[in-house]
């Protein structure tokens, strides 16, 4: 997803000043995982719940980008006036997930909806006493424009002397990055409907095709500055010369002898899983048997 080139500002009342005076202009960097989490805590929400919240993880890279790694939801009951936030369970999720990251931090707080409503100012307000200048992320599950838009927000105080008048939400770019196998299960999961999950192989062969597409793209540029039909760009050139210099100089049997070798680990794994995966079903039907006997 592309950094967002407008930003949009809402103002709500908050009822304490515990959030930064003014926050600096940051971007949100987002993995796929996180919006998957949050996804699938929507489509387990209790019924009476029209949104969920949740606490977001990650890090403050060295630029300032805050990257947000992973996520759990947290209970909650908000009604027009008033937010009632399971803190309890807040903190012993902290410290589960702390246990096996103890790396990331507590960087915002999501919510699922089209956008900030008058409780994400109560909201935010407590995750402003969880960590400095929170992030507030917002999904749009209910596709409002016919797509799930992610936004992200960082909030500031409006004071008139020692007064705090309300809470100001102001929009920061967003960029969604991914690996070439998060790239597949993305791909995959976007579908309308899919007949079923990609296996390693699958995987590998959509992957290849990718990349030989772009091949052929690059290819087709090459050719056509070489015949004069476009005009050549500099910056191009040199990223096409420093992908084919990443090129390891190896003769083709060589390149085929590892491609395979490869290839027969994969092999060797997906059939020692299956043996696994027979084994433990084995041990089940037996210890079952055993009982009833």
């Amino acid at each position: 997803m592309a950094a967002t080139t407008e930003h949009t500002v809402l103002q709500f009342v908050a009822p304490s000043s515990t959030a930064s005076a003014t926050p600096a202009v940051l971007t949100a960097r987002i993995h796929p995982l996180v919006i998957f989490n949050v996804c699938d805590c929507f489509v387990r929400r209790p019924d009476s719940a029209e949104r969920v919240i949740g606490t977001l993880l990650g890090s403050i890279l060295p630029d300032g980008t805050v990257d947000i790694r992973n996520s759990y939801a947290v209970p909650h009951n908000e009604s027009s006036d008033q937010v009632a936030v399971d803190i309890d369970y807040h903190h012993n999720m902290l410290a589960s997930h702390l246990k096996v990251n103890p790396k990331e931090i507590i960087v915002g707080w999501y919510s699922t909806g089209a956008g900030v409503t008058g409780g994400s100012a109560l909201i935010h307000d407590f995750y402003a006493r969880e960590a400095t200048n929170p992030i507030h992320l917002t999904v749009d599950t209910g596709f409002t424009n016919g797509e799930g838009t992610i936004k992200a927000f960082v909030s500031s105080n409006l004071s008139l002397g020692d007064r705090q008048l309300a809470a100001q939400f102001q929009e920061i770019p967003v960029d969604l990055r991914m690996v070439d196998a998060e790239r597949v299960g993305f791909d995959v999961l976007k579908a309308t409907s899919v007949d079923k999950l990609p296996n390693d192989l699958e995987g590998m062969e959509v992957t290849m095709e990718r990349l030989l597409t772009l091949i052929n793209d690059v290819h087709k540029y090459v050719d056509s500055v070489v015949e004069g039909q476009t005009s050549p760009d500099n910056n191009i050139g040199r990223f096409i010369a420093d992908a084919v210099a990443s090129l390891p100089k190896l003769p083709p049997q060589v390149f085929d002898n590892l491609v395979n070798d490869s290839l027969q680990d994969q092999l060797l794994l997906l059939y020692l899983s299956s043996i696994t995966r027979t084994q433990l079903s084995l041990a089940e039907k037996l210890n079952t048997a055993a009982q009833m006997l």
